[in-house]
């Protein structure tokens, strides 16, 4: 697993959202957007990281950032999550795993002693002209929206 990194050009992707509609990252050319892989919808350090988002959505709207969050869920699933949760961002449903593999955030992982293929809790800021401004990878599910706004805010 080779994750991408600044300065590289993100990939270009289009996947459905939580209500079925197809989103592309095309959609959102001319602004900053913070893609950001988690591994599964409704469980709780995704649930802390999502909220945590969810919480500073103002805060990231004002430094003209769009959020998208990705994981293998189904639409459905990622549509109970939202309403659930009342994130006030877009899911988008990587079944295939197709663009968490070009991201590089797809590989092996151990947890309680089994190992799998999955998704690693990574982000990445694309800026405005869709290249790699940064990469988030150290933090806590608890502390991703400060460690994202404390990047921001240093600009």
């Amino acid at each position: 697993m080779a994750p991408l990194k600044t300065g590289d050009i993100a990939p270009k992707f289009s996947l459905p959202d939580q209500d079925g509609e197809e989103i592309s990252l095309t959609d959102f050319q001319g602004q900053r957007v913070l893609v950001y892989f988690y591994p599964k919808a409704m469980t709780p350090g995704c649930t802390v990281q999502a909220c945590g988002l969810r919480d500073n959505m103002a805060e990231l709207k004002k430094a003209g950032v769009e959020v998208l969050g990705i994981s293998t869920d189904k639409p459905e699933k990622l549509s109970r999550f939202a309403e659930k949760e009342l994130l006030n961002f877009t899911l988008l449903s990587d079944e295939d795993h197709q663009v968490a593999q070009q991201f590089g955030v797809w590989g092996e992982k151990t947890f309680m002693g089994k190992t799998y293929d999955g998704i690693h809790r990574i982000s990445f800021l694309i800026d405005v002209n869709g290249t790699i401004e940064k990469v988030f990878d150290d933090f806590k599910t608890s502390n991703h929206h400060e460690i994202v706004l404390n990047y921001l805010h240093a600009k």
